[in-house]
C-alpha cells in the first residue's frame, strides 16, 4: 500500500470518527494533547504524514491512531494519565503504530489471505475498490464504526519501544510509561487473559517496557535537564 493510499484511507476513518462521536469541549486537555502530540510527531521523521490531534468524549480509556498520522485520545483516559510524560507515553505508543505502518500491514495480511495469488498483486498495485473493502474490513468501520485497529500483541510490544524511543527523543521522561501502565492495571474491571487478547497482558507489558527503557534513555537529548522525579520508580503504583 502506498503512502498516499494509507493517507487516503485514515482521513475516511477520522471522517467517521469525527461525524460518529462527540469531541470533546475541554480546553485543558485538548491544548495538552496537541502539546505532546505535537512535540512527539516532530521527532517522528514520518514522511508524508498529517498529523492532527484530537480528545473525544468516551469513557472507555483508549487512544488510537489511524494510518498518515491522525490520534484520537478518549477522555476516560485523562483519570489514568498523571502528566505530559504519562500521556506522552501513551501518545508515543499511537503515533509508533502509524510510524511503523501497522495499519497497512493489517490491511496487506487480510487481503493476502482473502484473494488469491495475482488478484493480491494486482489490488496492492492499482487503486482499487477491494482495497477500501479490505480497510473497512480490518477497522470495522460501516455499520458500528468499529476504528480501533486491533493490533497483534508483536505490533503492540514494538509500538511500545518505538515509542519509549519518540518520547525519549522529544524530552519526555521515558520511565513514566511504567507508572502509567500501573495506573491502568489497577484500574477496575474484568480483562482476558493474554492468549485470548490481542494486547499484551499488563504484567507482561511492564516488564517488557523495563526493559525497553535503557536504550530508550540513550536518546533522551543532551540539553533537556533531568525530568523532575513526579513518577514512582518501576514497580511502583502511581
Amino acid at each position: 500500500m502506498s503512502q498516499s493510499e494509507e493517507t487516503a484511507l485514515g482521513l475516511e476513518a477520522a471522517d467517521k470518527v469525527l461525524r460518529t462521536e462527540r469531541p470533546s469541549r475541554d480546553a485543558a486537555r485538548i491544548a495538552q494533547v496537541r502539546r505532546v502530540g505535537g512535540a512527539i510527531a516532530a521527532v517522528s521523521g514520518m514522511a508524508g504524514a498529517r498529523w492532527e490531534f484530537y480528545v473525544i468524549e468516551k469513557k472507555e480509556p483508549n487512544a488510537f491512531c489511524l494510518p498518515g498520522g491522525i490520534v484520537f485520545v478518549n477522555s476516560g483516559l485523562f483519570p489514568y494519565v498523571k502528566n505530559d510524560d504519562q500521556l506522552a507515553a501513551v501518545i508515543g505508543h499511537e503515533v509508533a503504530h502509524a510510524l511503523a505502518h501497522h495499519g497497512a500491514e493489517r490491511v496487506s495480511q487480510r487481503m493476502a489471505v482473502a484473494l488469491p495469488g495475482v488478484a493480491v498483486a494486482t489490488v496492492l498495485g492499482s487503486e482499487s475498490p477491494a482495497l477500501g473493502q479490505a480497510f473497512a474490513s480490518v477497522y470495522g468501520i460501516g455499520a458500528n464504526v468499529g476504528y480501533v485497529l486491533p493490533h497483534s500483541r508483536q505490533q503492540e510490544s514494538e509500538a511500545d519501544r518505538i515509542g519509549l524511543i519518540l518520547m525519549a527523543k522529544a524530552g519526555y521522561d521515558p520511565d513514566a510509561a511504567v507508572g502509567f501502565w500501573n495506573n491502568m492495571r489497577a484500574a477496575k474491571g474484568s480483562k482476558p487473559p493474554e492468549f485470548l487478547s490481542t494486547h499484551p497482558a499488563d504484567d507482561s507489558r511492564i516488564q517488557n517496557i523495563i526493559r525497553f527503557l535503557p536504550e530508550a534513555r540513550s536518546y533522551i537529548p543532551a540539553s533537556v535537564p533531568p525530568p523532575p522525579d513526579d513518577d514512582p520508580p518501576p514497580g511502583v503504583d502511581g
